[in-house]
């Protein structure tokens, strides 16, 4: 996709979890604390080898149907107390948004985290979005980056892949989530880089040339 930001600045999507923030450590503690409170076995360690969809996804495989909505409330309000503090930027991730700053363009993220505890992370870890939509996850993300003249979607799962694809923007995959480089280019991401360290190079080329293939 040759396409550049012809309708205004250049506006860069990026994923959070396992993308701009490595959120494991906090989300594996959420689960514990729930499962101690509800006397349910959960596999905390699993649950995060598999970050990207939905929460209610992953509670479905824990708890009733009848209880996963009353299970998000509680892991909600567990979330804040639990999970910020532990979690981490991804290598890369704060010269990556800086980079599209830097060339005059706005640096929005898209996930499906929901968008409070998305802001709690972003302000704890110093990451600043110029605008922030949680609460949306696969090809739901396309309608944000459509909104936002998104020109690039960075992500760490299939989702975001899909995503991108159906906004009709480039698709730049981190292999810093559950996706190996093989399934993200199946799925097919236009470029495909083992973490954010590598993104702000490209960016300035892509900003300068018009070209992805940098």
């Amino acid at each position: 996709m040759g396409h550049m930001f012809t309708t205004g600045p250049l506006t860069v999507g990026f994923d959070l979890d396992m993308t701009l923030i490595d959120s494991r450590p906090g989300i594996r503690a959420v689960y514990q604390a729930l499962a101690e409170q509800t006397g349910t076995y959960i596999d905390a360690d699993l649950t995060v080898t598999r970050l990207g969809p939905p929460l209610a996804e992953e509670l479905a495989h824990w708890f009733p149907a009848e209880e996963v909505a009353a299970m998000v409330r509680q892991y909600r309000a567990l979330y804040p107390v639990h999970a910020i503090h532990p979690t981490t930027a991804m290598p890369g991730a704060r010269e990556a948004v800086a980079a599209v700053r830097r060339l005059g363009g706005r640096a929005i993220v898209v996930t499906a985290k929901n968008q409070p505890q998305a802001q709690l992370h972003l302000t704890h870890l110093g990451i600043d979005a110029d605008a922030l939509v949680g609460d949306v996850w696969a090809e739901e993300k396309a309608v944000a980056l459509r909104e936002h003249r998104a020109a690039v979607f960075v992500g760490d799962h299939l989702g975001d892949v899909r995503g991108a694809r159906a906004a009709g923007v480039f698709s730049v995959a981190v292999c810093t989530g559950p996706c190996d480089a093989d399934e993200l280019r199946a799925a097919g991401a236009d470029l495909v880089l083992q973490d954010l360290t590598g993104f702000a190079e490209w960016l300035e080329v892509y900003a300068r040339t018009g070209s992805p293939d940098a």
